[in-house]
């Protein structure tokens, strides 16, 4: 996998680690926005309850709300990944 490179955070070490090691399974899996996006939200809702949302993409702008220590933004190589929970 590619470098993890943190844009912003409101998350503790270890769940942002955890976001990173399910994303990099995605990203191996699929190769697809969607799917990457949708692996991680459904393992993200499972782990550590709903409603997570996530974004994958190469270009997009955002604005959200979310709960607090509940909000990653990453880059793994060309992908930007959001992922936060409301």
């Amino acid at each position: 996998m590619d470098q993890v490179i943190v844009k912003a955070s409101d998350m503790g070490d270890e769940m942002q680690q955890e976001v990173f090691r399910i994303a990099e399974e995605a990203m191996r899996e699929h190769t697809l926005e969607r799917e990457i996006a949708s692996v991680i939200k459904k393992e993200m809702d499972s782990r550590y309850g709903h409603t997570w949302h996530v974004i994958v993409g190469r270009s997009f702008g955002s604005y959200v709300t979310h709960e607090k220590g509940k909000f990653v933004y990453f880059y793994v190589g060309p992908l930007a990944l959001l992922v936060f929970k409301t």
